[in-house]
């Protein structure tokens, strides 16, 4: 049974104040539909040693400790909160894991170095006839391969925010660019250069993939939606998204790095 806005507003007061497990439970059974939605858009065909449950029951792991660690006054809504730390706990499940192919690393690191290249000699995005002739291979090839790449990997760009967070080498996971107050203020400035960064790098993209872009990660449609929406198959937005993707990975690197050398 779904609750009212009242009634959901009336056990966030109730835990604030006793935190206790039964208002826990009725928040999380509340919420539990957003660890169902992120786990879909992490990771679209799952890995042959992992179960949709599994991802499931890291998922519930990230809402409950989003749950315990909200703070209204962070003036976030705790929708974004906890998809943040469910998708983080998902994606930290996976790196442990390691199921991705070395071939499959091996293809993301290429395709990031000749994008790169190849924006730096035109001064503008490469084409996929470009990109293809520089890869010795046919358009249809280089699809297939971004298609198959999108699909085997958690290629997304909340994972682009989890880069290294500095001489540490401590993962920045998308929830810690959220405001902090408490945190320290050198932190603060990186992280909002990094989303600076990153917004950038969204303008620089060829108009249909920062059209994608914005319907996936700001809209919420599904790849298969976002076909409908620009006339095209399921797998040519799959296509658009690995691309997007992988320029946007090769600005974050470079530009962050040219940051944090100033």
């Amino acid at each position: 049974m779904s609750l009212s806005a009242l009634e959901v507003n009336a056990l966030w007061r109730r835990f604030r104040i006793a935190k206790d497990s039964k208002t826990r439970d009725a928040l999380i059974n509340h919420y539990a539909y957003l660890v169902k939605i992120t786990s879909g858009r992490v990771v679209t065909s799952l890995p042959p040693n992992l179960e949709r449950e599994d991802l499931i029951s890291v998922g519930v792991v990230g809402l409950i400790k989003a749950i315990d660690q909200f703070d209204p006054g962070r003036q976030v809504k705790f929708e974004t909160y906890a998809i943040a730390l469910i998708r983080g706990a998902i994606l930290e499940m996976l790196r442990e894991e390691d199921w991705v192919p070395r071939s499959i690393r091996d293809n993301v690191k290429n395709l990031e170095r000749v994008y790169h290249r190849l924006e730096v000699k035109f001064g503008r995005p490469a084409t996929e006839e470009e990109v293809a002739d520089e890869l010795g291979i046919t358009v249809d090839d280089l699809q297939q391969l971004l298609v198959n790449t999108s699909r085997a990997s958690v290629l997304s760009l909340d994972d682009v925010l989890m880069g290294s967070g500095g001489d540490s080498g401590e993962n920045l996971h998308l929830a810690d660019v959220l405001a902090d107050e408490t945190s320290n203020i050198s932190h603060q400035v990186e992280r909002v250069e990094r989303k600076r960064i990153l917004a950038l790098g969204i303008d620089r993209l060829p108009d249909r993939e920062r059209l994608v872009i914005a319907l996936y990660y700001y809209e919420g449609l599904t790849f298969k939606e976002i076909g409908k929406v620009l006339g095209v198959s399921e797998s040519r937005v799959y296509q658009l998204h690995t691309q997007a993707v992988l320029r946007i990975r090769g600005y974050l690197q470079r530009d962050t790095a040219l940051f944090q050398s100033t």
